[in-house]
């Protein structure tokens, strides 16, 4: 039995929240460039206040309750990667080396051989 995502419509109380979390993103911007006089202190403090009340309030909308419960799946199933050993890890790089290193000589010849035909046989170029 297939199972299907269910998308709700963003209200708009969502909207105003997301809204809300671009202009203080954006105020805790301008207001770390206004207050260059104040100080580096000042300046930090306040770009740093408003980053974090914007992230706040992004992460009370639905859209920062679905980021979140995405990285929470995310990082669930980074856990349950089986994870090569060195010595695995080690002879699958030398493995796509050796392909490389194969594989631009082909190319390399094959380049050769149709530069071969085309100008020198067919055109009757030489260099």
């Amino acid at each position: 039995m297939a199972t299907s995502q269910i998308e709700t419509v963003s209200t708009g109380a969502d909207k105003a929240k997301l809204a809300a979390a671009v202009v203080l993103a954006v105020g805790a911007i301008v207001a770390f460039y206004l207050l260059a006089r104040q100080g580096s202190l000042v300046q930090w403090a306040a770009l740093l206040v408003g980053l974090a009340a914007a992230v706040v309030v992004f992460g009370s909308s639905e859209n920062g309750r679905q980021l979140w419960a995405f990285g929470r799946d995310s990082w669930r199933e980074v856990r349950k990667v089986v994870w090569p050993t060195r010595k695995e890890a080690m002879q699958m790089t030398a493995y796509v080396f050796a392909f490389v290193a194969i594989m631009s000589v082909f190319l390399w010849l094959t380049d050769k051989t149709l530069e071969w035909v085309f100008f020198d046989l067919i055109l009757g170029w030489r260099k």
